[in-house]
């Protein structure tokens, strides 16, 4: 947990949680948890003693208010991303920003914001202020290191059975073996499982990301090749076998 702002008895924290990254639509979504301390709350800390309204940064999409003496219920709000594109997954950064300012029946309060990530799929790299004392934080988002690691051993994974087809049709068309159909079965079946086995990434990647043009369309290409050739020079030994055959 990370945290910023005014470290006064009578203030209002603000606890943020980071639920989920839509990359797609380049939004985050926070939690908003809001407390006030000292002369500040009631009822223990879950009211506020007068109108509370929470404004925030121009990336937050819309500032929070909050009723006097009525029970504070977290809130989730979303916060535009810059920067970054999905198609460069799973290599794709993104930055924002998130503030708080409090003001209180009218006036400004101090405001302390301590923020935590709850997204497995995103990492998040957290630059406070150089004050120290401002609810202020900039944001880098990134994909966890575990995302990161199973994407690239996916691509490891489409380029060792783009392999083997390719071995396995290199033999076949040097021995002339003809049409082997357990061996075309299992070519056919792994061009349709590597696009299934694709698709279940993490984060749902969109067609033609980075992942796509580091392994999946060419282990595509060099497997239906394999096929092709593979069949035709069956065909190819399978006549020339008939033909040869005595009348």
């Amino acid at each position: 947990m990370h945290t910023v702002g005014s470290g006064a008895a009578d203030r209002v924290d603000v606890e943020v949680t980071a639920q989920s990254v839509d990359a797609a639509a380049r939004e985050l979504v926070l939690r908003v948890r809001v407390r006030p301390r000292g002369a500040l709350g009631a009822a223990e800390g879950t009211a506020p003693v007068a109108d509370l309204r929470l404004q925030t940064s121009v990336a937050t999409l819309g500032d929070l208010a909050f009723a006097a003496h009525e029970r504070l219920a977290p809130k989730d709000v979303q916060v535009a991303l810059t920067g970054g594109s999905i198609s460069d997954y799973p290599f794709d950064t993104y930055d924002t920003d998130i503030e708080f300012w409090a003001v209180l029946g009218g006036e400004p309060v101090p405001v302390r914001m301590l923020f935590s990530n709850n997204d497995t799929l995103f990492s998040i790299a957290v630059t406070p202020p150089s004050s120290g004392r401002e609810a202020v934080l900039g944001l880098r988002l990134s994909r966890s290191g575990s995302l990161l690691v199973f994407a690239v051993f996916m691509m490891v994974v489409m380029w060792a059975l783009a392999t083997s087809v390719l071995l396995g049709a290199w033999f076949l068309t040097m021995r002339r073996q003809g049409l082997v159909w357990p061996a075309l079965a299992w070519m056919a079946a792994t061009l349709f499982a590597l696009a299934a086995f694709r698709n279940t990434a993490p984060g749902t990647p969109p067609i033609g990301c980075v992942m796509d043009w580091f392994a999946f369309f060419w282990a595509e290409t060099v497997i239906a090749v394999c096929l092709i050739i593979v069949v035709t020079v069956g065909i190819r030994t399978a006549l020339r076998a008939g033909d040869d055959r005595p009348a």
